[in-house]
């Protein structure tokens, strides 16, 4: 029997794991496994592991344990040689909605081979897709393709700017309207983070209830890092805009501009406005906030470790209580996500912060932490690689460290999204706000 792969499905969203199996090989040899990607902004990607065959010359990703390679150690990984690819040409980071490609080359030691490929999509069957550059605001709008009415979220990207079309592309597939809004290097609005204004939102806000009637008036926020630190601070402000908040690896204090802001401006500048107000942060006036491991790597040549100086900053008890987001005022329930070993800054540490605050509040609404060990900054959807940690900032090009291992990465992608959807469809379900 010729040597082949089958990958099923061939064609699906990109959070659907393939059952990848190997046949047709030398009975007992060892096989080389090789799946590579070239990414929409033209970076490439390569994993190598070795499997042994078994008696039949089968080798199913599901159960087999890579002999070494890529994610050898890390146990029976059915989508493991794509988590575990390694960038082999790198070039500064894109979104698009585009599919991805996977090919997969195996060859045993005896010289019989096998290639494959199969293609991860964001963009389900049905979903629509509309540019917004509407009362200022701008981003793009994802409509599934069930019947509605549907519960709606706002997704926002944290310090790189932009807006996040591959992941509200995603909510959209699973029966989400999602609007990837844009606050800042995106077109037509501002460059840097610089005194974004939270009308601005507000005003998006009540675009989005208008323009998807969500069922029940259901309206969540999800924001990234910076993001998630905004989507708490809205939760908090607009209450009643407001339904629901998740937080994937945010902070429970207000920053300043950090490495997001205009050019020449130091990183303790204002980053939110309110009414026309600089909203304080917690490096205003900080006794005890230390900036060196912001600035410099632990060694020359290496990426930046940041999170020492955030955690510096936390020393100052007053300087957080004047910056803390009064996350109490949130009308939902709050869903947090965090990675102990976020390079970036504290997650795991200001998620609980957030968790024990609202607890010696009686919050009236759940609120959960779901806190990944040994995961880094970068918790995003699964089957995407996982390996590169470091790179340059997309503002101020500054390469800094995320933090995390591959395998711990891999699995906080992998289970923190389902986690997330489920969170929403209950949340929208008992949830009513005003239309």
């Amino acid at each position: 029997m010729s040597a082949r792969i089958d990958v099923t499905p061939q064609t699906a969203l990109i959070d659907v794991a393939r059952d990848i199996v190997l046949s047709g090989f030398t009975p007992n040899a060892e096989v080389d496994a090789i799946a590579r990607q070239i990414q929409h902004d033209g970076s490439e990607w390569e994993s190598i592991n070795r499997f042994i065959a078994d008696e039949t010359g089968c080798i199913d990703l599901r159960t087999a344990v890579p002999v070494s390679g890529d994610y050898a150690g890390s146990g029976a990984q059915a989508m493991g040689i794509v988590w575990s690819m390694r960038c082999v040409k790198e070039v500064p980071g894109v979104d698009s909605i585009e599919p991805l490609q996977v090919e997969i080359e195996a060859r045993d030691t005896r010289g019989a081979t096998a290639h494959a490929s199969f293609t991860q999509q964001f963009l389900a069957d049905g979903v629509t897709r509309r540019e917004v550059r509407e009362q200022g605001i701008v981003g793009t709008l994802f409509i599934p393709g069930t019947p509605g009415p549907h519960p709606a979220v706002i997704v926002l990207n944290g310090s790189g700017g932009g807006i996040n079309e591959p992941r509200a592309a995603l909510y959209a597939a699973h029966g989400i309207a999602a609007f990837a809004l844009g606050y800042f290097k995106a077109p037509g609005l501002p460059p840097a983070i610089s005194r974004t204004p939270l009308e601005y939102f507000a005003r998006a806000l009540g675009w989005l209830r208008q323009a998807v009637q969500p069922r029940n008036g259901f309206v969540a926020i999800a924001g990234q890092s910076r993001g998630g630190e905004l989507a708490l601070l809205l939760g908090a402000t607009y209450p009643d805009l407001v339904s629901a908040v998740i937080g994937y690896v945010p902070s429970a204090v207000l920053h300043g501009t950090l490495r997001a802001g205009a050019v020449g401006e130091a990183p303790d500048s204002v980053a939110w406005t309110l009414g026309g107000k600089a909203l304080p942060h917690v490096w205003d006036d900080n006794r005890y906030a230390d900036w060196s491991a912001f600035r410099h790597p632990p060694a020359p040549g290496e990426p930046i470790r940041q999170a020492p100086a955030f955690v510096s900053a936390l020393e100052d008890a007053d300087a957080v209580a004047r910056s803390r987001i009064e996350v109490e005022r949130i009308a939902g329930p709050i869903l947090l996500i965090s990675g102990t070993d976020d390079g970036f800054w504290p997650s795991s540490r200001y998620a609980d912060m957030i968790v024990d605050d609202l607890k010696q509040r009686g919050f009236a609404h759940s609120v959960e932490h779901l806190r990944y060990e040994g995961a880094g900054h970068s918790i995003l959807f699964p089957h995407v690689p996982a390996t590169l940690v470091a790179r340059p900032h997309p503002v101020a090009g500054v390469r800094i460290t995320a933090g995390g291992s591959a395998s711990a990465n891999a699995h906080a992608n992998e289970a923190s999204w389902p986690r997330v959807l489920l969170f929403i469809e209950a949340a929208s379900c008992l949830t009513s706000h005003p239309e």
